[in-house]
């Protein structure tokens, strides 16, 4: 089981590695920290937003708010492609998530999949 400091320099260590695996704890911590970054800047913007009206703060928010996600874009997807080759799974599997409703609950529904014991065809098992 990784810690909430290994995972994440383990998540920006890997930028663009869709080899390999990544344990259950491993992933689930990048995805609170993902959440816990998007509301530090999603909760501003609104008190920001001059009544639906918008502005300076409220665009500076929502910029850095954008731009965290998109610098994170490829590392979320390297992430959970080896999350997917931890239960087992071709990294293929990830466009299930693309399918409307059904798409987004089975994906998390394989992300709490516990992890496939030992070695796999995609490596050995992560710590």
């Amino acid at each position: 089981m990784v810690t909430f400091s290994q995972a994440i320099k383990s998540f920006y260590g890997n930028y663009a590695n869709f080899k390999g695996r990544a344990s259950l704890s491993q992933y689930w911590w990048v995805a609170l920290y993902s959440f816990v970054a998007v509301c530090i800047l999603y909760i501003p913007a609104m008190l920001c937003s001059n009544g639906g009206q918008g502005g300076f703060g409220f665009w500076f928010f929502m910029i850095l708010m954008y731009l965290f996600a998109l610098i994170n874009l490829i590392p979320t997807i390297a992430l959970t492609v080896r999350r997917l080759h931890d239960t087992n799974r071709g990294g293929g599997w990830y466009f299930i998530s693309l399918i409307p409703l059904i798409g987004g609950i089975w994906m998390l529904v394989l992300m709490l999949q516990p992890s496939n014991r030992g070695e796999n065809r995609f490596g050995a098992q992560p710590e």
